[in-house]
């Protein structure tokens, strides 16, 4: 079959090559041995004419089976390079492309270089970018003269891809423009924008999980459940093919919107990059089933007890900057969050440690467990001590300050087929606010009870516990009394803690 093939495309590629006047290969052969005598008298004779002149070659001498193969990949080859879209002048493509739109030539010029280069075509983009904005742009005329407009010859006088450029930032800005009207409303109570949970349903973001084994595979996942409070987001992953936890490489964080009745690619926005190997995670909790282990800064991972394998990954998200997180930000570069000092108050020498204000939440997948709201909260520069400045939100000695937690401490669990509860784990989602209303330390992750040696309280009688939350940016200690006959915790103390460093570089102070 394969000699067969390239016998043929050798006939049909002479036949294509061959000059006017020029008989068709094998014709005249075929002749010539139908007309010569005694060729024609037996049916062997006459196969053999006419293999030979289809071939070329004596029947005596074979032609051998690479050389015939190396003759067929020589006419596909030939026959390939024949692109008859190359042959068309540039400026018949430019006029067809022109009657494309944005999403379709960024689709196309991935296509060849060819195509890569119409597709940039200032005068197409020129086009595309006037007949969409050009009725929207105001210019103020003078009085004598009105606003001289912009020819599309001139257009070639502009550097290369400034329309398209143009084009791009005047779209993404009146998009940009649309959600963040909606954010400009700040909640008093939480410090952050009241719509945040609107403008991503809205705008149809979701985040997806990319896990990185250690033989380089990368597993995309997209998310099973979202689950949204008043400051934070909580999201899952299960159901994929998770790697075992000790092979994992890294995991990406990407928020990625979508484009349901648009023709237009998704947009991905990293998030966050955790290298596994240099971040080690740390057992918090487990039940019969599972166990959990927690990555800085806010991921759950859920792992089987037998299989060690992957049951489920949960990661918690707080809602400052969240939108911009995961809209602004490149497929591999995550988003840069500009810097707004305050002004410089040389006037008051505790300028930076007072004034502070924090909303904080205790909660689960399921239930709010806590939320308190702590205005005026101040440190003394006698008491900044280890490089860290200290603020006693709740004292343990004043009883008018210590808070009952509705229910128990529990996080529920939920794989693809299983499901279940881990006693003694939370969600802390935090915002702490300087003394401009301004968000100075954000964060949401999971957190987990200790049992310690600690007297309680004279006032309580039951036993102690510690949770706490430390990282780079500030650590959380809160110690709880459990009531055995009330079944009830109670929160007795907690103490937030700054780096001195953090409030210095956002003050421009030298503590």
């Amino acid at each position: 079959m394969a000699a067969g093939r390239g016998e043929f495309f050798r006939s049909f590629l002479a036949g294509l090559e061959k000059k006017p006047g020029q008989p068709a290969p094998g014709v005249g052969q075929l002749g010539r041995g139908r007309g010569s005598p005694g060729e024609g008298q037996t049916g062997g004779r006459r196969r053999k004419a006419a293999l030979s002149s289809v071939s070329g070659n004596d029947l005596s001498c074979p032609e051998p089976r690479t050389e015939r193969r190396k003759d067929f990949l020589k006419i596909n080859n030939s026959s390939s390079q024949e692109n008859f879209m190359e042959r068309l002048p540039s400026e018949i493509l430019i006029k067809i492309l022109s009657f494309l739109d944005a999403s379709s030539l960024f689709c196309i010029s991935h296509v060849s270089k060819l195509f890569h280069k119409l597709a940039n075509d200032d005068v197409t983009w020129y086009e595309i970018y006037m007949s969409e904005f050009g009725r929207q742009t105001w210019k103020p005329k003078l009085a004598d003269d009105t606003a001289p407009r912009v020819d599309p010859v001139e257009v070639e006088d502009q550097s290369r891809g400034h329309w398209k450029r143009l084009y791009l930032r005047t779209m993404v800005g009146q998009q940009m423009s649309r959600w963040k009207r909606e954010l400009r409303e700040i909640s008093p109570h939480t410090g952050l924008p009241r719509q945040t949970e609107w403008v991503l349903r809205n705008l149809n973001v979701s985040w997806e999980l990319t896990v990185c084994n250690c033989r380089g595979r990368e597993n995309t996942l997209e998310q099973s459940r979202v689950y949204f409070f008043e400051s934070s987001v909580i999201v899952r992953w299960s159901g994929g093919r998770f790697p075992k936890y000790h092979h994992i490489r890294y995991v990406q964080l990407h928020g990625v919107r979508k484009y349901p009745n648009v023709r237009k690619p998704d947009w991905r926005s990293l998030i966050l990059n955790l290298d596994i190997k240099r971040h080690r995670g740390r057992l918090i909790g487990k039940d019969r089933l599972i166990k959990l282990m927690h990555l800085v800064p806010g991921f759950t991972v859920g792992i089987w007890r037998v299989s060690q394998n992957v049951a489920f990954i949960m990661v918690s998200l707080h809602f400052h900057r969240l939108v911009e997180r995961s809209l602004l930000g490149s497929p591999v570069s995550p988003y840069s969050e500009p810097v707004h000092l305050p002004p410089v108050d040389n006037l008051d020498p505790e300028f930076g440690l007072h004034g502070y204000t924090l909303h904080f939440v205790l909660h689960n997948t399921s239930t709010e467990i806590m939320s308190g709201h702590f205005c005026q909260l101040s440190c003394r520069r006698v008491q900044i001590q280890c490089g860290l400045l200290e603020f006693r939100v709740i004292s343990r000695t004043d009883l008018s300050q210590h808070r009952s937690l509705s229910g128990n401490i529990t996080l529920p669990w939920q794989s693809e087929t299983l499901e279940g509860s881990v006693e003694n784990c939370c969600i802390i989602t935090l915002t702490l606010l300087d003394e401009f209303h301004k968000p100075f330390w954000c964060v949401s992750s999971p957190v987990c009870t200790q049992k310690t040696k600690n007297a309680p309280s004279g006032d309580y009688s039951g036993e102690c516990f510690l949770m706490q939350h430390r990282s780079s940016e500030g650590k959380v200690q809160m110690n709880l009394v459990w009531l055995k006959e009330q079944k009830q915790f109670f929160l007795v103390s907690l103490t937030v803690y700054v780096p001195v460093y953090k409030v210095n570089r956002h003050f421009s102070t030298e503590y």
